[in-house]
This record gives C-alpha cells, sequence and structure tokens, in this order.
C-alpha cells in the first residue's frame, strides 16, 4: 500500500513538471517567455497553485466584456473608496458615522462622462454595497462594484490584481490610498493620501483636470504618462503643465497674428458657432482645445443634473419598483429556495390573496418603457470629435 502512495506521488510530480498547456497560460495570466522554464520550476509553480485557491479572487474575470463603442467609454477609472471617497468617523455624541469626501458628487457625476467608473473596495459586498447605492442613487454614475471577494491575498496582505479586470491595462488608471493595494500594477496607480474628514479637504476634485485631460487627448497609453507624476503632487504637476501649454499657445498665435488689426481678427474669431460656442473676446486669443472640451463636458455635466432635478419623482418610482421586483423574487421558504434552484416558477399567492408585487412581468406597469425612455439616453454618455489634438500636455 505504501509502495502504491509512494508511486502515486512520484507519478503526480513528474506529471506537475509537464510543458505549459496554452489554455493553462491563459488562466494563469502569464506568457510563455515569462513563465518558469525548467521541470522543476513547473512543479513548484503547480504545486502552489494547489494551496492558492483561497488567495485569489472568486471569479477569473471581475468585469463582463466592455460595451463596443460607441456606447463603451475608452478608459476604465478604478476608485478605492475608504479613505478615498468617504472615511469613518467616531464622536462620544454620535458614535460611528460614514461621512462623505467634500465635492464626491461632483467629481463622479463630471468625470463618468470619460471613463467607465469602477469602485473597487476591500470591505465584503454586504458592508460596502449600501454606501455605493448612497452614492449613486440613480446608478447614472458608477458602473461596475467590486468588493472585498474580487481581492487577492499575497503573504496575508490584500491586493487588487488588475489583470482580473478583463479590461486592456493601457486604458486603466487605478485611484487608492493604500501603496500595498496596487503593488502589483504600479504603473497604472494614482496613490492619493488618506482623507481623515477634513470638511475643506479638496484633494479629490484636484485631480478632475488631469484625469479629464486623458479622456479629451485620449492617449494609447496611460501608464507612461502616471509614471511620469510617480511621487510628485499630481494635481500641482499638472496644472503646471497646462499653464505652460497655455502660455505656449498663447504666444504661438500672437506670432502669427502679429501686424493683424486685432479688431478685425476678434471679429472673425469671435463668431459663436452654431455648436454653440462661447464668442473669443475681442483682441484675445482662442480657448485651446483642452479648454472647449472642458467647456463642453461641463455643459453636459449641467444639463444631466438638470434631467435629474426635473425627474426625481420618476427615478424614484423606477427604483420603488425595482425593489418591490427583487423582493417579490425573495423565497418565503425552504421549498421555494429549492424550487428557484431547479428553475420552476414561483407558485401565485393562495386563496386569491394579493401579489408581494406591484408590478410583474404579465402585468403592463405605469412606468414608462425603460427602452423609450429618455433617461436612459444618459447611460451612453458619448465624447465627440477624433481630429488632431493640437498642444497635447503629454508631449
Amino acid at each position: 500500500m505504501l509502495a502504491i502512495v509512494g508511486g502515486g506521488i512520484v507519478a503526480h510530480t513528474v506529471y506537475l513538471g509537464r510543458e505549459w498547456e496554452p489554455e493553462e497560460l491563459v488562466n494563469k495570466r502569464l506568457r510563455l517567455e515569462d513563465a518558469p522554464a525548467s521541470r522543476w520550476a513547473r512543479t513548484a509553480e503547480r504545486f502552489s497553485d494547489l494551496f492558492d485557491y483561497f488567495n485569489k479572487p472568486a471569479w477569473p474575470e471581475l468585469l463582463p466584456p466592455p460595451y463596443p463603442p460607441p456606447h463603451g467609454k475608452p478608459y476604465t477609472l478604478v476608485l478605492s473608496m475608504d479613505d478615498l471617497l468617504i472615511t469613518s468617523m467616531w464622536d462620544r455624541q454620535h458614535g460611528w458615522r460614514t461621512a462623505k469626501r467634500p465635492g464626491l458628487d461632483y467629481f463622479l457625476a463630471y468625470i463618468s462622462q470619460f471613463y467607465e467608473v469602477v469602485i473597487f473596495t476591500t470591505q465584503p459586498s454586504y458592508t460596502a454595497a449600501p454606501i455605493i447605492e448612497k452614492l449613486d442613487r440613480y446608478n447614472f454614475f458608477v458602473t461596475h462594484r467590486l468588493f472585498r471577494e474580487g481581492t487577492r491575498s499575497i503573504n496575508g496582505e490584500i491586493v487588487k490584481d488588475l489583470s482580473y479586470l478583463n479590461r486592456d491595462p493601457s486604458k486603466v488608471i487605478v485611484v487608492d490610498t493604500v501603496p500595498d493595494h496596487v503593488r502589483l500594477q504600479p504603473e497604472n496607480a494614482i496613490v492619493l493620501p488618506k482623507w481623515k474628514g477634513d470638511p475643506n479637504d479638496t484633494g479629490l476634485v484636484a485631480i478632475i483636470p488631469f484625469l479629464e485631460s486623458i479622456g479629451i487627448y485620449k492617449p494609447p497609453d496611460v501608464r507612461p504618462i502616471l509614471q511620469k507624476y510617480e511621487g510628485k503632487d499630481l494635481a500641482i504637476e499638472y496644472a503646471k503643465k497646462e499653464a505652460e501649454a497655455k502660455v505656449r499657445q498663447v504666444e504661438e498665435w500672437k506670432a502669427k497674428h502679429k501686424g493683424v488689426t486685432p479688431g478685425f481678427m476678434s471679429s472673425l474669431l469671435g463668431i459663436s458657432s452654431s455648436s454653440g460656442a462661447v464668442a473669443t473676446p475681442r483682441g484675445q486669443p482662442p480657448p485651446t482645445y483642452l479648454e472647449q472640451k472642458r467647456r463642453e463636458a461641463q455643459q453636459q455635466y449641467q444639463d444631466e443634473q438638470k434631467y435629474i432635478r426635473d425627474n426625481r419623482e420618476q427615478l424614484e418610482k423606477l427604483l420603488e419598483a425595482d425593489l418591490q421586483a427583487q423582493q417579490a423574487a425573495i423565497p418565503n421558504n425552504l421549498w421555494e429556495a429549492i424550487d428557484q434552484f431547479s428553475g420552476k416558477p414561483k407558485a401565485p399567492p393562495a386563496n386569491g390573496a394579493a401579489s408581494t408585487s406591484s408590478t410583474t412581468p404579465s402585468t403592463p406597469s405605469s412606468t414608462p418603457c425603460c427602452i423609450d425612455d429618455p433617461l436612459q439616453l444618459y447611460s451612453f454618455i458619448l465624447l465627440t470629435s477624433n481630429a488632431s489634438l493640437p498642444y497635447s500636455i503629454f508631449d
């Protein structure tokens, strides 16, 4: 019996040292040239995988495939939650409370025009989900939500492995406050100081111009840009570069129009376009490409906020209908739960009792159809113009 067990161990050890299979490399997110090459190294790698099951994310791909153009956003912004968007505070009068960072509502609403926003927190879903629902009540701005189940554990430390996101790493930016959380892909990371509850803080709003400029100029790879700001104050350094680009544009404009009558040129440049562009003041250079697109994005933000204010009652009704549908789908006892897993439809209430849901798939609802509802248009906010981009701040 011992000989049989020993022979099985030897045979399995030899099998672990076999050559890499293509599907295996895909699942491990390794290229053949980067994978362990020797038989002993392959054996050790596969042996460690036997004990690494609970140290990996719950799913091999944390996000569904991205929306195809033109509905999808070209970049993905992964945001931490604790000490970046919110923080927990305690005092004798109120006990524990959760505070929302100043400017957070504007940050999420504005930056979602350019990015697929993903909130990735190390909290479990049952504690973090209710908080995120309050941050984005109508699900307009946060596209996906990832929790503790999506993280990795390396030497006992929690890590957010972006290779599991199912996104092009050249188009992903992660903003966090803990360097160890992003240590596997530091080239994709912006690490900010933790917010401790200061009501006058502007750290979150200060990075909007940088993130906005990436969404406007659309660089092919964000990683070299982020690496240039590593170890620096991102907001300050970027503001300097944008100011320098503005000065350069003004100098070039003055040199090009030297000797031309200011009144004549301003009358040409100051004509409002059919798209609603603001007229350039007399004798002043026109706005840069970045300033033009920023003005358009701010106008779109204002239009969207107006739509939410004007249709808040309808949005609340949609939320209530969705909540009732979810409650109706919850099984009332063990047998109904078993029926759900087996695919058996839920039985109607006995004795002609009223249904727990006000709307059912077979009963028309007074709520307008979501396909025809203009509310859905705001789920696909598009940025226009793929023309050449002059005065790029990334040059």
